[in-house]
């Protein structure tokens, strides 16, 4: 989509879709959500793009085996939708990995990030969940 039609579906000026878009503008909360909403973006696309990067971050932070599941894995999501991920610990991270990788993974992506601990306490819903891997 080019900014000019960007810019047509969200009542902007092209002028101002390019200031945003090139971090010399910030739009307010609604012109944001309308861009968003315009041009599609879904934490789907976010994940397919950075996944490589998301594994890393979970690798540096003890997480590993990671999954998406939930509206990101069944194609389900859009625009205002989070991330929710699955993945087992390394024993010895505590919550602090986790609220690290969940920020990294926040930055990467632009959307918030759920983070579920697979172990043997598993929720048993996640059986029978929808389920990618990184």
């Amino acid at each position: 989509m080019s900014q000019a039609d960007l810019a047509r579906a969200t009542g902007m000026s092209q002028p101002n879709v390019a200031a945003v878009e090139s971090g010399t503008r910030n739009p307010s909360a609604d012109a944001f959500e309308r861009l968003l909403r315009a041009a599609d973006y879904r934490p789907s696309l976010a994940v397919e793009e950075h996944a490589g990067a998301i594994v890393e971050a979970g690798l540096r932070h003890g997480l590993r085996d990671i999954r998406v599941f939930g509206s990101v894995a069944t194609g389900a999501d859009h625009f205002s939708s989070d991330i929710d991920l699955l993945a087992r610990v390394e024993s010895g991270r505590g919550y602090f990995d986790i609220a690290a990788f969940v920020n990294a993974v926040e930055k990467l992506t632009g959307f918030s990030v759920d983070v579920i601990v697979d172990d043997e306490r598993r929720p048993a819903f996640l059986d029978s969940t929808p389920m990618a891997a990184l």
